[in-house]
């Protein structure tokens, strides 16, 4: 008789039967192998294992150890200020409270640092509370959202520069934007786009051949669609082989997100993991909680975001319950990683936006048990 199925897989099995992805790729274990199951599009052709996927959040990891090395090497300094790189960000301003009107902004008594870019407490990020900052932010173009093309780096980043902070750097949290500042940050101290530095610092070395800002023209093939959720059905949200990420941009998107594959993205983690990319100080910072209690406010994100769960640089942090000590993070359109202390992968890569109808999914994947050896 053939042997069942692994849970991961008999989970990602489920939810294609049950419509909630066409298709998708997951891996669990200390060294797991990628599979992938359904098809890449509802009727369409099978989701292939070497899917060239949109990871977008899961770049935040990737993008810290990148400037982590730098630090190590003394390009950086996690508590050194920023400004001298990123003089739109050298003399900033901050509001008293997030929903304060806009001249209500006085000057920062702390310059942000990286160690603020890489906690995401720099005051830059997206708005959750209704009020000018959020209507503000909108009119210039500077929402989150999939792929911030319509700006350059440089012209988004003096966009958002010339808008007030939602806090004192180290005193409020934010998610996002502070990562595509970092983004910036890193072109500009090494002086040329992100995507030529983890290129030639990570990429390569690991042999990371399918990750970049963009897939080239000649694999757009492999790039699936993209799905929303409108009433609880899949709509396409980009198409397959098409969209922002396929060739290369017009323009420098150093603060934008990668595509990657799941060979790649494995054989970053298990080189993270196993301490080959970092110094042990470095990788102890990245994997542990540096928020502290008094910036966890419940309005900072999601609704019981902080509930057992802290941030390190650029990956959450379970700090109670069954998992405690995991690490690991989403992506917009339905990407999800963790790294267990006993050294147990997680990847699970399918095209649909989280939300309600994913949460699910992710919920269930993040509780499998953990692999027999």
């Amino acid at each position: 008789m053939p042997r069942p199925a692994p849970p991961a897989v008999r989970l990602l099995d489920s939810a294609i039967v049950a419509g909630t992805v066409p298709g998708g790729i997951v891996a669990h274990g200390r060294d797991p192998e990628p599979v992938a199951r359904g098809a890449a599009a509802p009727g369409g052709a099978p989701f292939p294992v070497d899917a060239i996927v949109r990871i977008q959040s899961m770049t935040k990891v990737l993008t810290a150890v990148a400037a982590l090395r730098l630090v190590e090497r003394g390009a950086l300094a996690l508590d050194a200020p920023v400004g001298r790189w990123l003089p739109e960000l050298a003399a900033p301003y901050a509001l008293p409270r997030p929903d304060a009107p806009l001249e209500a902004a006085v000057p920062c008594r702390t310059p942000i640092t990286l160690r603020h870019l890489l906690t995401c407490t720099s005051g830059l990020g997206i708005a959750t509370a209704d009020g000018p900052l959020r209507e503000a932010m909108a009119a210039a173009g500077l929402e989150g959202g999939p792929a911030p093309w319509s700006l350059g780096a440089d012209e988004w980043l003096a966009a958002l520069g010339a808008l007030p902070l939602a806090g004192e750097p180290g005193t409020v949290w934010r998610y996002h934007h502070s990562f595509g500042v970092l983004g910036i940050l890193l072109s500009r101290v090494t002086g040329g786009p992100l995507d030529a530095h983890l290129r030639a610092d990570l990429l390569d070395p690991l042999g990371m051949v399918d990750t970049g800002t963009f897939v080239p023209a000649g694999q757009r093939h492999r790039l699936p669609p993209a799905f929303s959720v409108e009433d609880g059905e899949l709509v396409e949200a980009e198409p397959a082989a098409g969209g922002p990420h396929v060739g290369e941009p017009a323009q420098d998107v150093s603060h934008g997100e990668l595509v990657s594959t799941a060979a790649d993205y494995l054989r970053f983690l298990r080189a993270l993991r196993d301490g080959e990319l970092l110094e042990a100080a470095h990788l102890a910072l990245l994997t542990a909680d540096q928020v502290p209690a008094e910036v966890k406010r419940p309005d900072s994100f999601y609704p019981g975001f902080w509930d057992g769960t802290g941030w390190g640089f650029g990956t959450s942090v379970v700090t109670g319950g069954a998992h405690r000590g995991r690490w690991g993070w989403s992506g917009g359109f339905g990407t999800d990683f963790f790294v267990d202390g006993d050294g147990t992968i997680g990847l699970l890569l399918t095209q649909v936006e989280i939300g309600e109808h994913l949460m699910p999914l992710l919920e269930a994947f993040q509780d499998l048990p953990a692999p027999t050896r």
